[in-house]
């Protein structure tokens, strides 16, 4: 019976840490598209990890770091015109194990220049106890 108890307790926390992690990494995804639809590309940067190893792949493929990725969202989108009203579309979210998930999703800009969108594959990592995009594989209808 204890055996029993102890594995109930065990499956109960795994459940409890599972969903937080899950609420924690769409939280993540929240927090940037308020601040892109605020015209906040720092602050939108903040989800991503900051480091020279983060890698962003786009039509032009792979890039890496941190601040590379933020100079090219601020080329790409000069300002509040550009940048548009950001949603996000989550397809699909797994936690892989403890210290990593994976994201299916898609994105879409309403502009009064034109829409764009497309889709998204982000991987996450637990790092110092938050979760940060380490990898973003966007691609673009545009």
């Amino acid at each position: 019976m204890k055996r029993l108890l102890l594995s109930c307790l065990f499956i109960f926390t795994l459940c409890t840490v599972y969903a937080q992690d899950k609420q924690a990494i769409l939280k993540l995804l929240a927090d940037q598209q308020q601040a892109w639809n605020n015209a906040d590309v720092d602050g939108f940067m903040q989800g991503y990890w900051k480091s020279d190893s983060l890698m962003f792949v786009g039509k032009t493929g792979p890039v890496y770091g941190w601040q590379t990725t933020l100079d090219n969202y601020k080329k790409r989108y000069p300002g509040k015109a550009a940048m548009g009203q950001l949603a996000f579309k989550v397809i699909k979210l797994q936690l892989l194990d403890p210290e990593n998930a994976f994201m299916l999703g898609g994105w879409h800009l309403t502009r009064a220049s034109g829409d764009i969108g497309g889709y998204f594959t982000l991987w996450f990592r637990k790092i110092d106890g938050g979760w940060k995009i380490v990898c973003d594989h966007t691609s673009s209808n545009s």
